[in-house]
């Protein structure tokens, strides 16, 4: 960290940029991202009640103080006690100012402008949904839920596809105040009902079908399943809604207590268009699940101001969206990914909502849509980024990209040779590359990029305004926590309170038995240090750039001999030296009981053709010490056939290093590949499997 990185991009036009206008409106004194940054953290109410007069959202109410300035994070306290307001209604009629070429009507938002344009895999069935149509169809489904009892905070659980009925069916439930959830069809059964059954709906509704890796897959007899467990195991169920993935419905009149879409809704053809119902600033709208890759996941309760007033905030300050914006995000409906997709729609953006694989059936297909469809904004994955990389696909030859502006990628670290690749071989040196980091947790980003500072390899460009994070010292043994300099990895913390902080988890009953957070919400976030949000994740401040680099989950860390480090470094060193012999590749620290010191095991699954022989064991060995150091070799490599993956295709390492430390591992429903697991408990008596190695 004692060299400068490469500069890889700068703003053409930074104080055309709405973050520096932004800025400016606070105080002209301000000249720079960090001037901005810092006071937004030391001077947190003016900055957020700035921000919320900024903002434009719809609602009704005043507020006497921002939120209490002295209150610890820990007691997660209420901002904007006063305010009321409703998602859909914010999403549907915004009031923000349009742009020069954007002629919006009265409610914000013209009538004739595509809101949503839907793509399924193959570019196939593109349908285009006009601002009306989406409040008209939204409206129409929410008089329908109101007929039949959805009332205030009230759940809706959606098992679907990233859709146009989808978002529907989301912006009903909330237009009446109830709280929305929602699943991917992908996930197993357990999956389901394990998220499921923790928010017990009074609505479900399902996709009867599914399209992905170019075959339809019946989802019938999943629903089938899910509803039968779901009915005998909750008591709030008033009925389960099959919706249409594709023109002609399935027949799903032999699944009990199931009705259509179609019925549902004519059922309720002469009720009126209900009154948006607003909920005051702090209240529930919205429950998402952590991956719970060891065990159920946690129902995380998110507010409705928080959000909204998040997502404007990270979209517009951040990610320059406007109204003219197009924004893509690769994503499906269990990852928050598809939350945070949907904001662009709060400034007038239109969302391409994309449903299928990312690489069916050719390589090139999200490339295709991005120039077909002029997108602004991607978001997507480092692991898509490696496939195009690894094949030898440069998308800016590929395709006409001329329109893409922004390029956000999460979900794990990206490597220094991505951020390289992106640049000199992949993208538009126009494009803003933002390397994201943040959670399900917080619904938004503790890192995340910004228009005011360049792009630098490896890192991400800073902090999130308003979000006081720091790094404290992680192998501090007491509770007190103290910062260390910028150079120096560590914890990721948050020293005080923001909005978008989630209410509370689902059925986590705190000693009142009121729904407000719990043993099991202060056991995730404040067990570590007093008073301080620990995330988990490990990382460091460069001392030269400010970036933030994040080098993996802090649960997962390494620390071989006392020497910390974070898995991405290994997988750097993989990716960018031996992609054409390796697929992919999973590190972990191994620590049995009676172990004095923990050891590195490192996995590599191998492409087809290729073995992993003794030579490129010691080529693998040599190059990470040349790039990192002797100290980072691992102390065991072994050739894997299947590294394990979550559904929204994070690899697995905690469970992994748990297992192969001599501990049983109940693998969760969230998991893609849960079987792959068994494989690893082999790794416990390492010594042995080893010795047999060297025999053969």
């Amino acid at each position: 960290m004692d060299k400068m990185p490469r500069m890889l991009w700068e703003h053409e036009a930074p104080t055309e940029s709405q973050m520096f206008t932004f800025m400016k409106s606070i105080n002209s004194e301000l000249k720079s991202f960090q001037d901005l940054y810092d006071y937004s953290v030391q001077n947190r109410l003016a900055f957020y009640d700035r921000l919320f007069s900024w903002a434009g959202l719809i609602h009704e109410g005043s507020y006497e103080t921002v939120v209490d300035e002295h209150a610890p994070i820990d007691t997660v306290p209420v901002w904007f006690s006063g305010v009321r307001l409703n998602w859909a209604e914010n999403i549907l009629f915004s009031r923000l100012v349009s742009d020069q070429s954007d002629h919006r009507g009265t409610h914000g938002k013209s009538n004739e402008k595509i809101a949503v344009t839907q793509v399924r895999e193959g570019n196939t069935g593109v349908r285009q949904v006009s601002w009306a149509q989406l409040r008209h169809n939204a409206g129409r489904l929410a008089a329908a839920l109101k007929a039949r009892g959805l009332l205030e905070a009230d759940r809706v659980i959606v098992i679907g596809a990233n859709s146009v009925e989808t978002l529907l069916v989301f912006l009903a439930t909330t237009w009446l105040g109830g709280i929305f959830s929602s699943i991917s069809t992908d996930m197993g059964t357990d999956g389901i009902l394990q998220r499921a059954i923790q928010a017990n709906p009074k609505f479900v509704f399902f996709d009867d079908a599914a399209f992905y890796n170019g075959r339809t897959v019946d989802l019938r007899p999943k629903v089938s399943t899910v509803l039968t467990q779901l009915t005998s195991s909750t008591n709030n169920l008033l009925a389960a809604i099959i919706t249409p993935r594709f023109d002609e419905p399935l027949d799903t009149s032999s699944i009990p207590g199931a009705e259509t879409l179609a019925d549902f809704l004519d059922a309720a053809t002469t009720t009126a268009v209900p009154s948006f119902v607003r909920i005051p600033f702090h209240d529930p709208f919205l429950i998402c699940y952590s991956s719970g890759t060891t065990g159920n996941p946690k129902a995380i309760v998110h507010s409705v101001g928080g959000v909204l007033l998040n997502l404007l905030k990270e979209g517009r300050l951040h990610e320059s969206t406007s109204a003219n914006s197009v924004s893509l995000q690769y994503t499906t409906t269990s990852w928050i990914m598809y939350v945070l997709q949907l904001g662009a729609l709060l400034p007038g953006a239109r969302v391409v909502l994309y449903d299928g694989s990312p690489l069916m059936p050719s390589l090139t297909t999200l490339l295709n849509i991005l120039a077909e469809q002029r997108v602004t904004k991607f978001g997507t994955s480092p692991r898509w980024m490696l496939e195009m990389a690894k094949n030898k696909i440069s998308p800016r030859e590929a395709v006409d990209l001329s329109a893409l502006k922004v390029v956000t990628s999460t979900g794990m670290a990206l490597s220094d040779e991505m951020f390289e690749w992106f640049y000199d071989l992949g993208f538009p040196r126009h494009t803003q590359l933002i390397n994201m980091s943040g959670g399900t947790d917080i619904a938004g980003c503790f890192g995340t990029g910004n228009p005011l500072t360049p792009v630098y390899v490896g890192g991400t460009q800073g902090p999130s305004l308003g979000v006081p994070v720091s790094v404290f010292n992680s192998q501090c043994e007491d509770t007190v926590g103290a910062p260390v300099p910028p150079g120096v990895a560590g914890e990721l913390v948050v020293t005080a309170a923001f909005p978008n902080m989630p209410c509370f988890f689902w059925g986590d009953i705190s000693a009142s038995g009121n729904p407000t957070p719990g043993p099991k919400y202060h056991s995730s976030y404040f067990n570590r240090f007093n008073h301080v949000w620990t995330h988990g994740d490990f990382c460091m401040v460069h001392p030269m750039t400010s970036n933030i680099h994040f080098l993996g989950r802090s649960d997962g860390v390494l620390n071989p001999s006392g020497v910390r480090f974070g898995s991405s470094e290994i997988y750097t060193i993989i990716e960018a030296y031996f992609s054409s012999q390796v697929a992919d590749s999973l590190c972990v620290g191994q620590r049995r009981p009676g172990d004095a010191d923990e050891k590195v095991l490192l996995f590599l699954l191998m492409r087809k053709g290729q073995r992993l022989t003794r030579g490129l064991i010691k080529q693998i060995q040599f190059t990470i010490a040349k790039g990192l150091s002797k100290r980072h070799v691992p102390k065991y490599i072994f050739e894997v056939p299947e590294i394990p993956m979550t559904v929204n295709g994070k690899k697995v390492e905690v469970p992994v290093k748990q297992i192969v430390s001599g501990h049983t591992v109940k693998p969760s429903a969230s998991m893609m590949n849960p079987q792959s697991l068994e494989f690893y408990y082999k790794f416990v008596h390492v010594e042995e499997l080893e010795r047999a190695l060297e025999k053969l």
